[in-house]
């Protein structure tokens, strides 16, 4: 099987590269059945532009190949017009020839699934193990765990008396007040923890951090399948499985109940109904296409259908996105920025399309045709999504600012319900809230500080007495520290600007995609250099760069047309760098999930001082 990503040309269709592994041609490929990248797309005398592939080493001199001469025979960059506008042409152009799982030879179907599988049981396994440990409220759980619990209760936030934590931790949650509470966050990862807890109960730790688990392992999977989608090989799908699957960071987040695993989940997911609707919308045009041309004398569209290209009709993946988005932005606020930054994308994904395939006013018709409907799809999904999220406030008499618009008229907008004023109304305070929160935190960190780690957030610390189950020295220590693997950090930090100079330079769609998920999580906190901010909020941008990190590492293992020794060199690189990814999870594993340890064994994981 095909071991490294093809980079390809801004059009999707793969382009020989010093880094990438070359076409292989279509005989071969049904001869030895490993072959899972897309071959090249060959470009209509419309496109004179696109580059053509260099030729493949192993192609060169065999009997039986087409040797490039003055003609077209042997030029498979290249087409004849009245070929390039059949659906075959076209979608192999648009798409590769490689175009969904079925499209691999059966050797390898069961394991476009059962690579994502296998890793998530990995994630799995690490995630649920000891989950009940330690047996206490952590870090942020004192507020989402309870928030949870009421929503069990009573759909919606209550207050709590002074010792609730207490007696939340005595198995006796049942000390809610009759007050409701005010909080700053939307309810989806709210009603998520609530799941676990209608499941195993609200009076154990393993009942309020099972949805975090489940999370987290969900997106283990949804990592791995889309690591297959985007570079159409099952080693590299397996890499970012297993990086994310073992990167200490995601697995703290995955083993407490804080809003964020839940935040990456739904982006994860909408990226992936992306990525599902790109190829879905240019097999539409592909096939529109071809039946204009077909219809048409010659086997061209006329001219006049060539100007802006068919409209494509209704695309489903993108429902599922914005179902996605509005569950996301429903979990955390900041996820409206991972909305604007993947609607741009899957807009310029259709532009490029229409470009490629030969439409003369591709911009236009773009926009027009794709980019106009997309957001008619998207956006309103997302927004009725977002609302529907508070249904358990609607239904509520006396949630906070439930009642607001009662006692608040405000001439002009009296013709809004009451309940959406006050809606409306909550959500200008909690907006402000969080434009003022710049309150001192021993843990805070800038965002400067998070790719490499600088300050990450101890959620948990305890001195256990000597004679303790596993404290074997004078004195002990557990501690939950959500420190990333440094592998997968500090090595996706350094393949965030080979992704850049990828993008800018061989124009591969993927790198941009990548560095698109890195930007809308990441780049946005900057504009708020006074708030109160922490490392964990890095969880939601996690997930693209461990892809960023898998695509550096497919460069690596070369091309598959590369010499032996220069596949063999990359191997036992790539190689290396998973063992030394898994080493270092072993090593930081006790200061992740609480484990008791002896003292220098903890400080010993305490790298920098910032990490104290």
């Amino acid at each position: 099987m095909n071991q490294s990503p093809v980079p390809a040309t801004a059009s999707g269709s793969p382009a020989a590269s010093p880094a990438s592994p070359e076409p292989e041609d279509s005989k071969a490929a049904e001869n030895n059945g490993q072959s899972d990248t897309p071959k090249p797309a060959g470009a209509s005398r419309a496109h004179p532009e696109e580059a053509p592939p260099a030729e493949t080493g192993p192609s060169r001199g065999l009997p039986g190949r087409g040797v490039p001469g003055r003609g077209l025979e042997g030029h498979r960059w290249i087409a004849r017009p009245s070929e390039a506008y059949t659906a075959a042409a076209l979608k192999e152009r648009l798409i590769g020839a490689t175009q969904s799982w079925r499209d691999y030879p059966a050797s390898l179907r069961l394991w476009f699934w059962l690579i994502p599988t296998l890793t998530a049981i990995l994630g799995g396994i690490l995630r649920f193990f000891r989950l009940d440990a330690p047996h206490s409220l952590v870090f942020d759980e004192t507020y989402y765990v309870k928030d949870a619990y009421s929503y069990v209760v009573s759909g919606y936030e209550r207050s709590w008396p002074a010792n609730a934590n207490d007696s939340f931790i005595a198995g006796n949650p049942d000390v809610l007040l009759n007050t409701p509470e005010y909080v700053v966050h939307p309810p989806v990862g709210k009603w998520m923890i609530a799941f676990g807890m209608w499941l195993f109960g609200g009076d154990n730790p393993f009942g309020w951090r099972f949805s975090a688990a489940l999370a987290g392992t969900v997106t283990v999977f949804l990592v791995s399948l889309i690591a297959l989608k985007l570079f159409r090989s099952h080693t590299l799908g397996a890499v970012a499985g297993l990086l994310l699957a073992i990167d200490g960071h995601h697995l703290v987040l995955s083993r407490t109940s804080l809003l964020d695993v839940f935040l990456a989940l739904w982006i994860l997911a909408a990226f992936g109904a992306l990525l599902m609707d790109r190829d879905d919308g240019r097999r539409r045009l592909a096939s529109r296409l071809a039946a204009q041309a077909a219809a048409s004398p010659g086997g061209l569209p006329t001219p006049t259908q060539l100007v802006t290209g068919p409209w494509l009709g209704m695309r489903w993946w993108r429902l599922v996105a914005g179902l996605c988005l509005g569950l996301a932005v429903g979990t955390k606020w900041s996820a409206l920025f991972f909305v604007a930054a993947f609607g741009i994308m899957t807009v310029l994904w259709d532009l490029n399309a229409r470009r490629v395939a030969g439409i003369r006013s591709w911009f236009s018709a773009g926009i027009i045709k794709d980019g106009l409907p997309a957001f008619v799809t998207i956006i309103p999904i997302a927004a009725v999504t977002y609302v529907a999220t508070w249904t358990g406030w609607f239904l509520s008499k006396d949630a906070y600012y439930r009642q607001w618009a009662a006692t608040n008229p405000a001439p002009g907008w009296d013709w809004l319900p009451n309940s959406v004023r006050s809606l409306a109304h909550y959500h200008l305070e909690a907006y402000k809230f969080h434009q003022g929160l710049s309150s001192d935190h021993p843990y805070e960190s800038s965002p400067w500080t998070w790719l490499i780690m600088g300050r990450p957030t101890s959620f948990y610390y305890q001195t256990p007495k000597p004679g303790t189950p596993g404290c074997l020295a004078e004195t002990c220590s557990s501690a939950i520290l959500p420190v990333g693997n440094p592998v997968v950090w500090w090595g996706g930090t350094i393949a965030l600007v080979i992704l850049l100079f990828w993008w800018a330079g061989r124009r591969d769609w993927r790198a941009g995609a990548i560095l698109a998920g890195v930007a809308a999580g990441y780049l946005p906190w900057f504009m708020y250099p006074e708030r109160t901010m922490f490392i964990f909020y890095a969880v939601s941008f996690e997930p693209f760069l461990v892809l960023g990190l898998t695509y550096v590492l497919g460069l690596v293992l070369g091309r598959s047309s590369d010499p032996v020794w220069r596949r063999r060199s990359g191997l036992y690189i790539v190689a290396l760098v998973m063992v030394l990814a898994v080493l270092a999870t072993a090593f930081f594993y006790p200061v992740l999930t609480a484990e008791v340890i002896s003292y220098q064994e903890w400080r010993m994981r305490m790298w920098m001082p910032s990490w104290i």
